[in-house]
């Protein structure tokens, strides 16, 4: 393969290439860069671009296979969403109110992808503070579908999933606190990876709502999902959230194989609903029934609760975002515009930093946690949420996965749903359960629309069920070509 096609390279393709001495990290960086400049201006993946400090990364990865070292990521080069510090380099939330800042430490996530020898790319576009199902809610730019430059690539990790398949990155990071990472994933047709609340720190990450945000990983295939999560995840002292539990290995875990017998696997009757796009119901049902000729027993099973999902997050999520974006005052970091004295500093900095999507949903929570509404609105979520984890609890005692659909819908288009916000909530509507249970789950390639746009299958598994969720859809990915798919770019 020539090297300025290294880019169409998978993580574990290009480990064993580097490996094996076939070109070095420079020459693989050299040609991801090159593939970035060629397709970005039409793309728009990437916020920050960082060529000379890919390029120092990439050397001093070569000088470290030279010498005998060698990890899976070593040399490989990656894409970070911007709501991950890195440090001295721009982390902006995709806002205004944070567009010169700086910081001065690395995310956990980053600086254990920097150990393991990782080559980082950039900072890729994402909706305002992670706030959004299409990436239009960016206060800099919007990010085009690699499939349709005309379409959305979802989000609000849309930039990370436009530059997996736009061939800009081997790989990105992400962040899931309703469906960011799965549903992108699936309207760009790459894998897209939550893991467990808690499995990896969120030390460094920008709070959104702090009691769903979870990193995740975007990736061409479960075998890289795999590599990159067992690189990221493990305990940090530093984020209380953080789990004091061994990372398996989670690549040998794949099982290599298509056999899932005895794998019980089901399907929850509420994730079928009227309206949805009727090509993204047959694909996902094509696809069970690919896992049950591959041996595994399927059947229905019934998460009840499922319809309270979406006021339960537009309640709870809100709420916490209305607590954590209120240190952006002007005071201590980021944008600040004087208004002549402190409270008109606050409302000018405020007004002019945040934009409306954010400023809707930091009204919501105000008045979900205001006087005389607390009870009402805030508490009465919290209870509905402990109830949906009861509907994953008892159904993980009858199954070991659960399938579904990611998106009622493939990409729409730029534009389309701007004017009404009930409709882009309605993006996330089959994801938004596994955030408020805290387990995992995960979305790969299962099918196209007649417009040749991709459709996602979400694999669900309980708390800490990463390997069994990627076993499964390994076994499917195996069985399967979607997942060789690129977008005709």
């Amino acid at each position: 393969m020539a090297t300025s096609v290294l880019y169409q390279l998978t993580i574990h393709e290009a480990h064993e290439r580097l490996a094996a001495g076939e070109f070095t990290a420079v020459e693989l960086t050299e040609a991801v860069l090159e593939r970035i400049l060629a397709l970005d201006n039409d793309v728009k993946a990437y916020l920050t671009l960082m060529p000379e400090e890919a390029l120092a990364q990439a050397r001093a990865a070569d000088e470290r296979r030279a010498v005998g070292e060698e990890t899976p990521l070593l040399g490989i080069p990656l894409a970070i969403k911007d709501v991950l510090c890195t440090k001295d380099v721009p982390t902006t939330c995709g806002s205004r109110i944070l567009e010169n800042f700086i910081p001065p430490y690395d995310s956990t996530a980053v600086a254990r992808l920097k150990v393991a020898g990782a080559v980082i790319l950039g900072k890729t576009n994402l909706d305002e503070f992670a706030m959004g199902s299409s990436t239009e809610n960016s206060a800099f730019f919007t990010t085009h579908n690699p499939w349709d430059l005309s379409r959305v690539p979802g989000g609000s990790s849309g930039g990370s999933a436009a530059a997996v398949a736009a061939g800009e990155c081997l790989g990105a990071l992400g962040t899931d606190t309703g469906g960011s990472v799965r549903q992108p994933a699936s309207l760009c047709g790459v894998v897209g990876l939550k893991p467990t609340y808690g499995r990896v720190s969120r030390y460094g990450l920008v709070a959104f709502a702090s009691s769903l945000d979870q990193i995740g990983v975007l990736t061409k295939d479960i075998t890289d999902a795999a590599i990159l999560l067992e690189v990221i995840a493990g305990h940090d002292p530093r984020d209380s959230t953080s789990m004091d539990v061994p990372v398996p290995d989670y690549n040998n875990g794949l099982g290599k194989g298509t056999d899932l017998q005895r794998v019980r696997i089901g399907v929850p009757k509420e994730y079928f609903v009227e309206g949805m796009q009727p090509e993204a119901e047959t694909t996902v049902c094509a696809a069970v029934d690919v896992l049950a000729g591959l041996g595994a027993e399927v059947q229905e099973v019934s998460l009840p609760h499922t319809g309270y999902a979406l006021p339960v997050y537009y309640l709870i999520a809100p709420a916490e975002a209305s607590a954590n974006l209120a240190r952006y005052d002007g005071v201590r970091y980021g944008l600040r515009v004087d208004g002549g004295g402190l409270i008109e500093t606050y409302k000018a900095t405020r007004g002019q930093g945040f934009g409306p999507e954010v400023k809707r949903r930091i009204m919501l929570g105000t008045y979900a946690l205001s006087a005389g509404y607390y009870d009402a609105y805030y508490l009465k979520a919290q209870k509905a949420r402990t109830l949906i984890k009861a509907d994953f609890d008892a159904a993980f005692e009858q199954v070991d996965v659960i399938v579904a659909p990611v998106s009622p819908t493939t990409a729409f288009r730029i534009g389309e749903k701007t004017g009404d916000p009930l409709q882009m909530y309605l993006s996330d509507v089959f994801t938004l359960s596994v955030n408020l249970a805290g387990i995992c789950g995960l979305s790969l390639p299962c099918g196209f629309d007649a417009g040749g746009l991709p459709i996602g299958l979400q694999v669900m598994g309980p708390a800490l069920g990463e390997e069994r969720i990627l076993r499964v859809a390994y076994a499917y990915e195996q069985a399967t070509d979607w997942h060789t798919r690129r977008p005709p770019l």
